[in-house]
């Protein structure tokens, strides 16, 4: 009887090998960058989202005028609206 782990490895065998390896690769791969990857288009069409509302990353409006609020229960109502709408927006 012949001991078959003294015998050298054919180029079938290797290839045999060889494709388990980087199928094992490309799963870690996709693994480790996936989520990153989808995380980061998450947020970009979020963003684009609240730009075409014209609403800035943080959810408030942005005016063309960028004049400061002179009453403090105007910025509160605003700051509330603004709120509201993020919170519209996660939900749908």
């Amino acid at each position: 009887m012949e001991l078959l782990y003294h015998l050298p490895m054919n180029w079938q065998q290797v290839w045999g090998v060889l494709k388990w390896v980087l199928a094992v690769l490309a799963a870690g791969f996709i693994g480790q960058f996936g989520k990153s990857l989808a995380m980061f288009l998450i947020k970009r069409r979020r963003a684009k989202q609240l730009a075409e509302q014209g609403l800035d990353h943080t959810g408030a409006s942005v005016s063309s005028s960028q004049s400061p609020v002179v009453n403090s229960n105007e910025a509160k109502i605003e700051k509330k609206r603004a709120k509201a709408q993020v919170k519209r927006l996660k939900k749908s």
